[in-house]
């Protein structure tokens, strides 16, 4: 029988002329009465929902007893951050009023005001509910319209000196699944936050309290989201600290909850490893013991990236020269 042979392409290997090394910058994130640090590790949202109809737990913790133990465990569990929605934006909802939200939110912020260590992040696009939900102790807005909703809300969260999130949606989530494919995606992203940034500037919020997010799965296609993460290093040119919410989102669903979780932790992972400074996660526990690997790993190639010639880091990341 005739030996197999195999041959080899003649010449050295040739590598990619780019090779991109994401260097996570570091940042202060100023809150109400605190400072985060922002890049020596990952900092871990959990989601708390108290909602009927969120796509993941919806109905679980209306009850503002359970939503109180539900907050309580998912500090124990070791989130950073707990962040409260109580108005779905899952894909095709419809909104909810201003006194439906404060309906639903405010027994619960009541029941957790001076019970937690870490910060609490409230969900809203509404500047009415954002000003109650400062009233009543929260530290941190998370807005899923980045500011184009109410753009009154930065000024609600100026006024209290608290931290604010800036969520990048295209539409409304009744209408995300007639859009069309969102052209040059990562610039688009990138120049509709730096407006947002800009529209809380003029509210008069110091860039030092603001956190962006690309927003996965609000008005992209699916296909793009995978996109999003891959070039999520493109936001570092913005100079404010990233979050990524991944968890469960629909381009991620699988057969199983158990591997959409796992599907998730990929997410999560590449987040990390492309720049990610904050993930929103329901899984604490799990996700948690994702970015701590994945910190590692980020840790491992900053420190080699250290040992490399000071011409090839730009703009915080690694590039083989062509």
């Amino acid at each position: 029988m005739a030996r197999a042979s195999v041959r080899l392409a003649a010449g050295p290997f040739t590598p990619p002329a780019t090779l991109k090394l994401v260097i996570r910058k570091r940042f202060e994130w100023k809150l109400r009465d605190r400072t985060l640090q922002l890049g020596d590790r990952t900092l871990v949202l959990g989601v708390l929902n108290v909602t009927p109809d969120s796509f993941s737990d919806g109905g679980a913790y209306q009850d503002p007893d359970r939503a109180f133990a539900r907050a309580i465990e998912l500090e124990e569990l070791g989130a950073d951050i707990l962040d409260i929605g109580a108005e779905s934006t899952r894909p095709g909802s419809a909104r909810i009023s201003e006194a439906e939200e404060l309906r639903r939110l405010v027994p619960v912020l009541k029941r957790l005001k001076g019970k937690l260590m870490i910060p609490i992040s409230v969900d809203t696009y509404k500047a009415g509910v954002a000003e109650k939900a400062l009233d009543l102790g929260v530290d941190v807005i998370n807005d899923p319209s980045g500011l184009t909703f109410e753009a009154e809300l930065a000024r609600k969260v100026s006024n209290a000196n608290a931290g604010l999130i800036l969520n990048h949606m295209r539409g409304t989530p009744d209408t995300w699944a007639k859009l069309p494919p969102l052209k040059d995606l990562i610039r688009t992203i990138r120049a509709e936050l730096e407006a947002s940034a800009h529209r809380a500037a003029l509210a008069g919020l110091d860039r030092k309290r603001i956190v962006v997010d690309p927003g996965l799965g609000f008005g992209k296609r699916r296909e793009q989201n995978a996109e999003i993460l891959a070039q999520l290093g493109e936001l570092a040119r913005l100079e404010y600290p990233v979050l990524v919410g991944p968890s469960r989102k629909h381009f991620l669903a699988r057969e199983s909850a158990d591997s959409t979780e796992f599907a998730t932790a990929a997410a999560v992972t590449a987040a990390i490893l492309n720049g990610a400074h904050l993930v929103r996660v329901h899984d604490v526990k799990a996700m948690k013991a994702v970015a701590e690997v994945a910190d590692e790993i980020l840790r491992a190639g900053a420190a080699n990236a250290a040992d490399k010639p000071a011409s090839n880091v730009s703009h915080g990341s690694l590039r083989r020269p062509s």
